[in-house]
């Protein structure tokens, strides 16, 4: 720095406030600081920004996934490359949080603590998980997606109206016969239970108790199994929802064997809006999640806890979808 400085005739102040992008310096400087850094080659030192500012500029990102899918999981894959991207636009780096360091089985805090991030994101877990406490409860910034801990932040999906005008938008083609599959009992499934009850109820659309099945998140064998099982009953639904498109893959594969025709002989909708929902025929109705504004968000709102810890609000915030309507769903009004 104290080179850069030299070269362009400024103070060592100066170029730091251009090299961090602060606001009151003139553009002219700013640029031939940053020409000059460019052309001398500076690059950060991590350790010295570190001992100076008291952070890493890392935060931890916690993806427990069941099924073990990985970062190939469709939903999670977009969430997470949201994050990456809010990330890097702020100056961080994420280091994904495990339960191990090494060969050595570790706690989640502890594995943050040996990694030294500045917070953590909790994209998915088993928030009941007494080591997923451990690290809600610590002095390190956090900030959860889709489930909510008192005195924290949380970036939630609407699902509570995202099931709402999935049921409104079916009822309102004249189908009274619904049957819900639904993922495990977690934060999302609670609204999204919440949302099809409420709407039913409103709407005066019967509903029948063995017709609301439980089933996993991403599961297509798990949903198709369940899907088998409704078809097989002497009256059967006129529309399945599915807990998510991936999961529907199941239902259809189900459907087809049964010789049924979707919309023709029975509608579907999913959840989420995974690009296969495009790519299936007949385009499957679902609600779009905004997974990669889910991922940003959360990344954006813990970035402030960390910089700004005296004046983050803590507080829910709910990031929209958006209603796809596909070719799954057939019109019964005239029928």
């Amino acid at each position: 720095m104290k080179d850069i400085a030299r070269q362009c005739g400024v103070s060592v102040a100066t170029v730091s406030k251009a090299l961090n992008g602060l606001q009151d310096i003139g553009e002219d400087t700013r640029r031939r600081v940053l020409e000059a850094a460019d052309s001398l080659g500076y690059t950060t030192n991590a350790a010295a920004r570190a001992l100076k500012t008291k952070r890493t500029y890392n935060i931890g990102v916690l993806f427990v996934d069941p099924m073990h899918s990985g970062l190939a999981h469709e939903f999670f894959s977009t969430v997470l490359d949201g994050i990456r991207q809010a990330a890097e636009e702020q100056g961080y780096d994420i280091t994904f949080i495990s339960g191990r360091v090494g060969q050595s089985g570790t706690s989640f805090l502890q594995h943050c603590v040996y990694r030294g991030v500045d917070g953590v994101v909790i994209a998915s877990a088993d928030f009941s998980d007494p080591l997923i406490t451990e690290l809600v409860d610590s002095s390190l910034p956090v900030v959860s997606i889709d489930h909510v801990f008192n005195n924290h932040i949380a970036v939630m999906s609407d699902n509570l109206p995202g099931m709402s005008e999935l049921v409104r938008y079916v009822v309102s083609r004249g189908h009274r016969r619904l049957a819900l599959i639904h993922g495990e009992k977690t934060t999302v499934t609670l609204a999204r239970l919440t949302g099809f009850f409420r709407s039913c109820e409103e709407l005066g659309v019967p509903i029948r108790e063995d017709w609301v099945r439980e089933g996993v998140f991403h599961d297509p064998d798990g949903c198709g199994e369940i899907t088998r099982e409704l078809l097989s009953q002497s009256e059967r639904p006129s529309c399945i929802f599915f807990p998510d498109d991936y999961s529907y893959i199941g239902g259809f594969n189900a459907i087809m064997e049964a010789g049924l025709r979707i919309p023709e002989d029975i509608s579907v909708v999913g959840y989420d809006g995974l690009p296969l929902s495009r790519i299936v025929k007949p385009v499957l109705t679902t609600w779009r999640q905004d997974t990669e504004g889910l991922g940003r968000t959360a990344a954006l709102r813990l970035v402030e806890l960390i910089e700004r810890p005296r004046t983050a609000i803590l507080d829910r915030v709910i990031v929209s979808g958006r209603l796809q309507e596909g070719g799954s769903v057939a019109d019964l009004r005239n029928r």
